[in-house]
């Protein structure tokens, strides 16, 4: 059951409900879900739920009505997200677990480490103790390829993920390892899943051969029972009648789980097909249908694996897949992002020589603007959001170090440029540190009793009234009232009980709020995304460096842009943005913004840079991210 506490109730109240709670034999789990205090309590307690609704501090009780307790999302309605060191598993991040079946020696495991991590990997996979159909395979090099798993973290930065297939090896777990897995033919060895409950290590928690879903949660249940909460559930195929794959991959089991569970939800394509070229596919879909991340087999030479070598991917077929699933990701609203080790290295790094403790990044609006998303998913939760009133306060607050980073948007795909942060990158001394593209999905957001023929005003930003413009126009006796932000939009509409007024903003802010969405993807183009910049005083000190950007001016005569646009091309130096902004004060005279596929103040570029520097008026690197 759920016991919601009032938001008055005293240390000593909440104390007495713990108290009898415990007293009476309940599992006790305290949480803030959307605000609210709440306290799960799972067993078979002798006390009716009337007993405790009239409990001094309770607000109500809810029942949990599913099998599965403290796995289930009415006991936590909130996404749980499992940290591994720098690593969430569950935000709003892709996660990609990489390598080969089994360890098979130091120098395969660095090999194959170092390419995943090239192509975006952020955790790595390897067997030590590898259960087999057959006694006669390749059991694994037991606590020497723990060993060698933990070599692999030092030298690579990389999290490992092993395999336990006994309680006997909790010892060694604790000692090499980040993540612990239980295999499918261990899903249901109830004992283990107790010990890996016990050891409080990160779990990924494999779908059994032939469990159902339910059977599945129960397990997870067992872990979550024993006081570890951090579990991953991952689907990785079970068996059916159907010969052409070694199992059958239950895509479905992602939205399913969704609606069950808080758990974040992997999927593993290579044991799902047994067949490389059939992994890339599934890994693909996998991720449009909402998993949280992905575990996939890599070898630097499958053909002479020692376990599961015709699944496994070869390292550029990996790297080919990342690049799909990195365009794929912000369709349903999340991102691969291939700098996240070193973003994270980088960003812990500026903590400690400030010595400010966790790091600030200044965004436009209020919680739940695409802006306050667009922080959360460049950075995590590795940094504080700051709402913040105008873009200019913005890069005031980083100039002034209020704030440790600012994001502002740059551009969209439908509507333009924000010429406004433009003119500001021109005016401060302020440097481009990364950037995040955002797809943009409108929803008509409203009170929950709100209907379409009774909606009369609309609130949101200029701009999105411009890209909604289609759906709009089919409303013309609407009113459309502008306000600085889509969160703040659909604050004012939830502070007044008036149905007919609505608000254009995202899901998020609809959620935080306690609003209801109307009608889905109003945008008129689908195709709807958003360039944000991260903007800082200094560079981050570690990371890749692979595209830069920069303003220039050139002389008033004939061909002076030619001349400069020809140094990129004569180097081979891809331009993927030039755009032309009026300088201020000098009528008909203009600016040249530039993005380029390079890392301008790197060594090599510098004879480029020369070469530039004799050819504008004016140059100003904005940064190289």
């Amino acid at each position: 059951m759920i016991l919601v506490l009032e938001k008055g109730i005293t240390q000593d109240q909440k104390k007495n409900i713990r108290s009898i709670l415990f007293s009476e034999g309940y599992i006790v789990r305290e949480m803030s879900e959307a605000g609210q205090n709440i306290i799960g309590a799972v067993g078979e307690g002798g006390k009716e739920t009337e007993f405790f609704e009239k409990l001094p501090g309770v607000a109500r009780v809810i029942p949990i009505s599913t099998s599965f307790k403290l796995v289930s999302r009415q006991m936590h309605t909130e996404d749980t997200t499992v940290q591994v060191g720098n690593v969430a598993v569950g935000g709003e991040r892709i996660t990609i677990i990489a390598g080969p079946c089994a360890i098979e020696s130091r120098d395969q495991a660095l090999k194959t480490a170092r390419e995943v991590k090239r192509y975006g990997a952020v955790l790595f996979r390897g067997g030590a103790f590898k259960p087999r159909t057959s006694p006669y395979s390749f059991q694994g090099l037991q606590e020497e390829g723990l060993k060698i798993l933990a070599e692999v973290r030092s030298v690579t930065g990389l999290g490992v993920v092993t395999e336990i297939t006994s309680p006997a090896q909790a010892d060694m777990m604790m000692k090499y390892v980040d993540v612990v897995q239980v295999g499918a033919r261990n899903m249901q060895n109830f004992e283990l899943l107790k010990c890996v409950g016990r050891i409080g290590k990160p779990v990924v928690l494999k779908r059994g051969l032939s469990s159902t879903i339910e059977e599945w949660l129960m397990s997870a249940e067992y872990i979550l029972s024993e006081g570890n909460d951090n579990v991953i559930l991952c689907e990785r195929g079970i068996r059916t009648f159907e010969p052409y794959t070694r199992n059958t991959l239950d895509l479905s089991a992602i939205p399913v789980l969704k609606t069950l569970t808080h758990l974040p939800v992997i999927i593993d394509p290579s044991h799902a097909t047994g067949i490389r070229e059939k992994v890339s596919p599934m890994a693909r879909a996998a991720i449009a249908a909402g998993a949280d991340g992905l575990m996939i087999e890599v070898h630097h030479d499958p053909d002479h694996a020692l376990s599961d070598g015709p699944q496994s991917l070869y390292p550029k077929q990996f790297g080919q897949l990342t690049r799909d699933l990195y365009v794929i990701a912000p369709v349903v609203g999340k991102q691969l992002d291939f700098d996240y080790l070193d973003k994270a290295k980088a960003v812990d790094h500026l903590s400690k020589t400030n010595g400010a403790g966790k790091q600030k990044v200044a965004f436009l609006g209020e919680i739940g603007t695409f802006s306050h998303k667009a922080s959360t998913q460049y950075f995590g939760n590795q940094v504080t959001a700051v709402p913040t009133p105008s873009f200019k306060s913005i890069f005031e607050s980083v100039k002034n170090g209020d704030v440790d980073f600012g994001v502002v948007p740059v551009e969209n795909s439908l509507s333009g440029s924000i010429h406004e942060n433009y003119d500001l990158l021109l005016e401060y001394d302020l440097r481009i540190v990364g950037e995040i593209k955002l797809r943009i999905i409108h929803h008509l957001v409203g009170h929950p009793e709100a209907k379409i023929d009774t909606i009369r005003r609309v609130f949101s930003p200029p701009i999105i009234f411009q890209q909604c413009r289609q759906f709009l126009d089919q409303h013309a006796d609407w009113e459309l009232m502008p306000v600085k932000d889509t969160a703040a939009a659909v604050k004012a509409i939830s502070e007044k009980a008036n149905s007919a007024d609505v608000a254009i903003a995202g899901k998020e802010a609809a959620k935080i709020h306690g609003m209801a969405v109307i009608e889905e993807g109003i945008e008129t183009n689908p195709r709807n995304f958003t360039r944000f910049v991260v903007i800082g005083s200094e560079p981050f000190e570690k990371g890749p460096k692979r595209k830069s950007s920069l303003i220039f001016s050139t002389g008033n005569q004939p061909g002076s842009l030619y001349e400069v646009l020809k140094i990129y091309s004569e180097n081979g130096i891809n331009l993927v943005k030039l755009e032309s902004r009026p300088i201020h004060g000098k009528p008909w005279e203009y600016m040249f913004y530039v993005d380029l596929e390079a890392d301008v103040e790197s060594e090599a570029f510098k004879p480029i840079l020369e070469m530039l520097k004799a050819k504008t008026d004016y140059l100003k690197i904005l940064g190289s991210y």
